[in-house]
C-alpha cells in the first residue's frame, strides 16, 4: 500500500451483553490472540501499543435504561480517537485490534475531527438497532452503525458536538443475512448495502461499488466484524449465523478496499478466543487479514 502500518490494540468488550450470568464477553482477548499468530510482524507493522478500556460493569442496568456501559464507552472512545488520530498524523495506516463493534466510535470520532470520511461496515448484521425500530437498546455492539451515523443517545452520538461522525451518504454496509431485522432502516437512511449473497456472487464487484460510492470523500475507514463469515467457518463469535461468506470471499472483498489510497485504517472485532481454545479460528482469521493486507 506504500504506507507504513501500525497495529493498535483496542480491547474493549463494553458493548456486548454477557455470554452468561457472572461472566464478561471474551472478545477483549482478540488482540492477544492475533498477536500470538504474529500479525504485527507478518504485515510489517509497528507496534502502537494498547488503549486500555474501562472495566466492564453493567451495574443494575435493565431494559429501557439505554446503552449499558455508556459513560465508560464515551470516555474510552475519546481516548481511542486521540490515539488513532495521532497515528494518522504520523502517516500510519491503522490496524485496530478490538474488541467489539462499539470500537468504531473511536476511529469515527478521530476522522470526524479531521474532515469528511466514510465508513465501510462489514458485518453479518446491520447494527442499525435504535429505540425507533426495536423494543429497547442496550448492547452498543448491535447498534454501532446507528450510533456513528447519529442515531441514539447524545452521550455516545454527539461527543465533542460532532454528531454525526459519519453521514448516511458516506456509509456503506456489507455482509448482512437475508433475514436482517433492520434492512428497512438502512434503506430509509439511503445507506447502500450488499448482502452476504451479493458478496458471494461478486465480492470484487461489491468492493468496486463501495469505492465508487465513497470516491469524493477525504477518505474512509473499514470496520470488520468477523461474524460476516459463515457460522461453520467462524463459530467463535457472540452471534454466529449461517449464510455468511467464506475466507476467500472476505479476502476478495477486503483487498481492493484496503489497497485504496483513500482507506486510512481498519478495525477488527467480535472474535472471541474463549470460544476457540485451540486457536484454530484465530490462525485462519490472521491468515486472511495478512493476505488482504499484502
Amino acid at each position: 500500500m506504500g504506507r507504513s502500518r501500525a497495529v493498535l490494540d483496542g480491547p474493549s468488550n463494553l458493548g456486548l451483553r454477557p455470554p452468561a450470568e457472572g461472566t464478561v464477553p471474551g472478545c477483549y482477548k482478540l488482540a492477544g490472540a492475533l498477536r500470538d499468530q504474529g500479525i504485527v510482524e507478518r504485515i510489517s507493522a509497528t507496534d502502537a501499543g494498547c488503549v486500555v478500556p474501562p472495566r466492564y460493569d453493567r451495574g443494575d442496568w435493565k431494559p429501557g435504561d439505554g446503552v449499558f456501559n455508556a459513560t465508560a464507552m464515551a470516555s474510552y472512545s475519546v481516548r481511542l480517537a486521540d490515539r488513532v488520530g495521532g497515528l494518522l498524523d504520523d502517516g500510519k495506516f491503522v490496524v485496530l485490534l478490538g474488541g467489539e463493534c462499539s470500537n468504531l466510535l473511536g476511529p469515527a470520532l478521530a476522522l470526524r475531527r479531521r474532515g469528511r470520511y466514510g465508513v465501510v461496515y462489514l458485518d453479518g448484521h446491520s447494527d442499525m438497532r435504535t429505540v425507533d425500530n426495536d423494543e429497547y437498546v442496550g448492547a452498543a455492539g448491535g447498534e454501532a452503525l446507528a450510533l456513528v451515523t447519529g442515531r441514539g443517545q447524545d452521550d455516545l452520538t454527539d461527543l465533542e458536538g460532532l454528531k454525526p461522525y459519519v453521514r448516511d451518504t458516506d456509509a456503506v454496509m456489507l455482509g448482512y443475512r437475508e433475514d436482517e431485522s433492520y434492512l428497512e432502516t438502512l434503506e430509509e437512511a439511503g445507506i447502500p448495502h450488499w448482502s452476504a449473497l451479493d458478496i458471494m456472487a461478486d465480492a470484487e464487484g461489491a468492493a468496486s461499488g463501495v469505492l465508487g460510492h465513497l470516491e469524493g470523500l477525504d477518505g474512509f475507514w473499514v470496520h470488520l466484524d468477523v461474524d460476516i463469515l459463515d457460522a461453520e467457518i467462524m463459530p467463535a463469535v457472540d452471534s454466529p449465523d449461517p449464510g455468511g461468506i467464506d475466507h476467500a470471499q472476505l479476502q476478495s472483498l477486503l483487498r481492493p478496499l484496503l489497497a485504496s489510497k483513500k482507506c486510512v485504517g481498519i478495525d477488527i472485532g467480535i472474535y472471541d478466543p474463549d470460544l476457540d481454545p485451540d486457536q484454530i479460528y484465530a490462525a485462519e482469521l490472521t491468515d486472511t487479514l495478512v493476505a488482504a493486507l499484502s
